[in-house]
């Protein structure tokens, strides 16, 4: 299915998604609310939950293909005796792996204007991995990978109309609420490239993985997958 229809389609159903798409980032700012108050049993908020998470940390894979990733062991929380800070809930890192992908770092380093906008840039050959160029959007980079994108192909960067050779920074409209940048990459926008430092972390009080909804929202989801985990069994 095109990207602009899949982008579509998650618009039309008031799915927040990693796009600089005017309308989502209005849903972004508007959506206060997270359950329909209609919807009274667990099981319905467990599964608006985990459509809700999934619509945002999604790179156009199947429901099948997230099952086999899913992992039902969350990370062991490490936190001293006697530290008044807490750790967000471990669920918070659900969707932690999927910051791996080529195509999620592309994204995130806003070289790309949305999720399947930087799938074509590595299906094209626009982006290398440590100097190798690798045309999988679902390829898991390691600790200390360096990803590269072609500058001519960065959203952001355009030639002048002087007829200049060099790229310049050219704003895109409303691109400024993504304009962060994770702490697991170290993003060099003089080189076009980035290094995946590691995988997202909870820490006191706060989660390195960027999402709109809170940590008890992805508890509910994970619920949601380690009942369909256990289902399959």
């Amino acid at each position: 299915m095109p990207r602009k229809i899949l982008e579509k389609l998650k618009l039309s159903r008031e799915i927040i998604s990693l796009s600089w798409n005017p309308r989502n980032l209005y849903q972004l700012a508007t959506k206060t609310r997270l359950f329909n108050m209609k919807q009274k049993t667990l099981f319905q908020h467990m599964w608006k939950a985990k459509r809700d998470t999934r619509g945002y940390h999604d790179a156009n894979i199947t429901e099948r293909q997230w099952l086999r990733m899913f992992n039902p062991r969350l990370p062991t929380l490490n936190v001293k005796l006697g530290n008044k800070a807490s750790h967000p809930n471990a669920a918070a890192l659900l969707y932690a792996g999927m910051e791996r992908r080529l195509d999620f770092i592309v994204f995130r380093s806003h070289f790309a204007s949305s999720i399947y906008m930087a799938r074509q840039l590595v299906i094209h050959g626009k982006v290398t991995v440590n100097g190798k160029k690798l045309a999988y959007p679902s390829h898991t980079v390691k600790d200390g990978d360096v990803v590269s994108v072609d500058p001519e192909s960065v959203v952001t960067l355009k030639k002048p109309d002087n007829g200049s050779q060099e790229l310049e920074f050219v704003p895109v409209p409303y691109m400024q609420p993504w304009m962060f940048v994770p702490e697991y990459l170290e993003v060099n926008y003089n080189t076009c490239s980035t290094v995946f430092l590691h995988e997202p972390v909870t820490k006191p009080n706060a989660t390195e993985l960027p999402s709109p909804y809170p940590p008890e929202f992805h508890a509910l989801a994970f619920k949601y997958y380690l009942r369909r985990g256990r289902s399959r069994e």
